[in-house]
């Protein structure tokens, strides 16, 4: 059902022409379908096979012109943390002086990504985990669709797919999807957020610099896995609860314009450093999910592995400095 939903909001999206469709129209058909009561589920074997495929399709973007601009990175990444920080600060602020949140739930409900490891320090630390659910499933949802859009006000065109180099061989894909699979399962052992995608992506950028797992992925393939998981985002709003929902759709919108108008900031200021367009650096800095990010990176083609990997640095960044202000809000 959820698939169903999904491809339909996608169709409907590409036919009106609004930016990231096969990504933006599951996620918002799916969210509504879930909230008025449609039982909308992905499997966690089909998740997973999704973001497999992502990681594939990422990996084999790396090219010598990506790795060439990676001597810049270190600077990108540190103007990153800056407006990690930022986001922090101001969202927690608003959420506190105008929803009148307590100081737990108002930092944890503006902690810009890591939502698994948010909500398990939500209930640790007595937070009203229903309402920092609920803020954090929007701000994925709403970043989902406001990013692209912004992307394309900002003038940069994407392509629809990666440029053609030919599809990867049978016996390649063969290759790369255990090696994938195991990578993935020993960085999960490790606690690394988004341990499949990540290790599908080091697996298959290894075997197109190697030249021994050349070419990508085929276009439908990647559609098909841009739909699953524009729907997986909808299912984020199972259960929810109707009556804190415009409340939590208020302070989601307001974290998420805090967000993107510090990312947008911090993405024009970062391409002067590192010489590519702010839509790249805005892709790489927009406090959404590693997956979708990198999913919309892919679909508009603009630099998937520089997104991957600056949304990587975010969410490590965060496992360091999310601990560091719940003493901060403890405190206080």
């Amino acid at each position: 059902m959820a698939l169903i939903i999904g491809s339909a909001g996608a169709a409907l999206f590409w036919a009106i022409g609004f930016p990231a469709a096969l990504l933006t129209g599951p996620a918002t058909a799916v969210s509504i379908a879930t909230i008025l009561g449609v039982r909308c589920i992905i499997p966690p074997a089909l998740r997973d096979g999704v973001f497999l495929l992502i990681g594939v399709s990422i990996g084999s973007t790396v090219t010598p012109e990506v790795i060439s601009t990676a001597m810049a990175w270190p600077l990108s990444l540190a103007v990153l943390l800056v407006t990690l920080v930022f986001v922090l600060v101001f969202a927690m602020i608003a959420l506190e002086r105008i929803f009148r949140f307590d100081r737990m739930t108002a930092m944890l409900s503006a902690t810009p990504g890591h939502l698994s490891y948010v909500l398990g320090l939500s209930t640790d630390m007595g937070a009203d985990v229903p309402r920092v659910a609920l803020v954090q499933s929007m701000r994925v949802l709403l970043l989902t669709l406001v990013v692209p859009v912004l992307v394309a006000l900002w003038g940069v065109e994407g392509t629809s797919q990666l440029a053609d180099r030919g599809m990867i061989a049978i016996w390649g894909l063969a290759l790369i999807f255990p090696l994938s699979l195991a990578l993935g399962w020993v960085l999960k052992r490790l606690q690394i957020p988004a341990p499949l995608l990540l290790g599908a992506m080091a697996v298959s950028a290894l075997g197109q610099a190697s030249d021994l797992t050349p070419g990508a992925l085929p276009a439908w393939v990647i559609g098909a896995a841009f739909i699953a998981m524009g729907s997986l985002i909808g299912t984020r709003f199972i259960g929810v609860d109707r009556a804190g929902l415009l409340g939590a759709l208020m302070a989601g919108l307001v974290c998420t314009f805090i967000a993107c108008g510090v990312a947008a900031l911090g993405a024009v200021l970062a391409s002067e450093i590192v010489g590519l367009p702010p839509a790249v650096l805005l892709l790489a800095f927009a406090p959404g999910g590693v997956e979708v990010m990198a999913a919309i990176a892919i679909e508009t083609g603009l630099e998937p592995a520089f997104v991957a990997a600056h949304h990587v640095f975010r969410l490590l960044a965060l496992t360091v400095m999310v601990p560091v202000m719940v003493v901060w809000a403890r405190r206080g």
